[in-house]
């Protein structure tokens, strides 16, 4: 039996709405670009700031190569600290056998792994084809659940390749296939060079869910290269997508792609979810108090938007 995350999709259609799920992968996918290294006891202020918000789901960290990504060597030591919290979930990021081994080993509960639809991304990003890696994190795949965890699986640079452009949509779907033929329904799709549009985005997780409807758990990640990834967040929403992940204070980038962007801004995704009568429950305010203690940590204005206006909440 397949582990999956619990994550809805509203079949076009359908009028039953399901809870829009919030993963935040800020402490992962927001700091890994940071060259300035981040003690572990700040990123446990971080993240307990973040279970305090309400947040459904936490990327903690990545098991790479710590020479290559220095901000993630003390995933192993986060994670051990929160194995014994059982009021949240936590995920991490895993490219191989040798990550998924450390992430079993100090109690990750879901691990994302995916496959670039993009041959260049891919060998930059693991060093591997797409062909390859699809293999290995198949089988990967298969290795967590049996060990009892959760997974979800991504296709990255779904709507474009900074190194190699336009990515063609039957690409993203043949990978899409074999997950969901191998049995592993819940998938995200990845915008890793922040290049896709509404239009693209209706067209994409559209296919799959004409074909595959109710069967397939979609999870969306964008990223706001080129200011496009609420209006993304939006056309998705609308589609029936319930899926989220984002980033605290608009942090974030892949350092392999060829122009980094940060993600969607958590406060900025949630301030419209709640304008729209959706996620009531997340503490909006604890969100833009953490982005403006990051703000204040890193010296910086990040690329989020509502946490520099005066009195957000009143608005």
């Amino acid at each position: 039996m397949i582990a999956t995350l619990s994550c809805s999709v509203v079949r076009r259609g359908d009028a039953t709405q399901h809870k829009i799920r919030l993963h935040e992968v800020g402490l992962r996918d927001g700091l890994q670009i940071e060259p300035r290294v981040v003690p572990l006891e700040q990123k446990i202020r971080w993240a307990e700031a973040l279970l305090d918000a309400g947040v459904d789901l936490i990327q903690l960290g990545s098991f790479v190569h710590p020479g290559k990504v220095p901000q993630m060597a003390d995933s192993d030591a986060l994670f051990a600290h929160f194995r014994s919290r059982h009021d949240a979930r936590f995920s991490a990021l895993v490219l191989n056998e040798k990550g998924l081994g450390r992430g079993l080993a100090c109690g990750a509960e879901m691990f994302s792994m995916g496959v670039s639809a993009s041959e260049t991304h891919s060998r930059k990003n693991t060093g591997m084809s797409v062909a390859e890696a699809t293999l290995r994190i198949i089988a990967m795949a298969r290795e967590a659940v049996a060990a009892g965890k959760t997974v979800q699986l991504s296709v990255q640079s779904t709507f474009g390749c900074g190194y190699e452009g336009p990515v063609l949509p039957a690409r993203v779907l043949a990978i899409v296939e074999r997950y969901l033929d191998a049995g592993f329904t819940n998938i995200s799709l990845a915008d890793t060079a922040g290049r896709g549009t509404p239009e693209e985005v209706r067209k994409l997780f559209g296919a799959i869910l004409d074909r595959h409807g109710g069967d397939a758990h979609c999870t969306a990640h964008f990223h706001n290269t080129y200011g496009l990834g609420l209006a993304n967040c939006c056309a998705a929403i609308d589609l029936g997508v319930t899926g989220f992940e984002s980033s605290i204070g608009g942090l974030g980038g892949c350092p392999f792609t060829k122009v980094a962007g940060g993600n969607v801004c958590t406060e900025d995704l949630v301030h419209y979810l709640q304008n729209t009568g959706r996620r009531t429950d997340l503490r909006l305010d604890k969100l833009i108090a953490l982005a403006r203690d990051l703000s204040h940590y890193f010296g910086r204005e990040l690329p989020g938007i509502i946490y520099k206006i005066p009195s957000p909440l009143a608005s």
